[in-house]
């Protein structure tokens, strides 16, 4: 197993360094509270959106792999959807939590793009070999990690089928971890205003 497949396999559990020191040296305030949580809702949007197309699939830990090359909804626009999303997260909560600005988030940030450019290069090799000429014409086309704002033409591509229920039901998980987190940040910021 090369660090890229160690990556994949433990993604889940990566944040938790990163959550920890945020939490203890949490001093959230109001100001930091809006912004925070508008990244968290748009970062947790775009997960919903991007599993309604992926469903459960993105929630293996085994080895990489997929049943399809999913090129719609935010897929059309960025390969990796939930990455950005994951960032945009993570992004939101250590702004919420007005720990160690800016280097916790400079720092999370340059740990985040280095974990998901390695663990995006595993899934490539495998995208690569399942859907040859057809992931190379989207990757050609769709940028990894930087949204464009074209929208990619689908040219056949057979797609899953989308559905806001299948979206929410594998996001459920996520949710709830971001929900607990935010929970912790809520009480640390009445302790420390009482």
């Amino acid at each position: 197993m090369n660090f890229g497949q160690f990556l994949f396999k433990y993604r889940s559990y990566t944040p938790l360094p990163f959550l920890i020191v945020m939490i203890l040296y949490s001093n959230p305030i109001i100001f930091t509270f809006i912004p925070g949580m508008l990244l968290v809702v748009l970062g947790e949007f775009i997960r919903i959106w991007a599993n309604s197309w992926a469903g459960s699939e993105t929630r293996t830990t085994g080895s990489v792999g997929g049943t399809f090359l999913i090129v719609s909804g935010p897929y059309a626009f960025v390969r990796n959807p939930l990455y950005i999303g994951n960032i945009l997260i993570y992004l939101g909560l250590s702004i919420f939590s007005n720990a160690l600005i800016p280097y916790l988030q400079i720092i999370g940030l340059l740990v985040f793009f280095i974990q998901y450019y390695l663990i995006v290069k595993e899934e490539e090799k495998y995208l690569k070999k399942k859907f040859g000429q057809a992931y190379a014409e989207y990757s050609s086309k769709v940028p990894a990690f930087i949204p464009r704002f074209k929208k990619f033409k689908n040219t056949g591509v057979d797609q899953p089928e989308f559905s806001w229920k299948k979206g929410w039901n594998s996001e459920m998980r996520s949710i709830q971890a971001v929900l607990s987190v935010i929970v912790i940040l809520i009480l640390i910021w009445i302790i420390r205003r009482v």
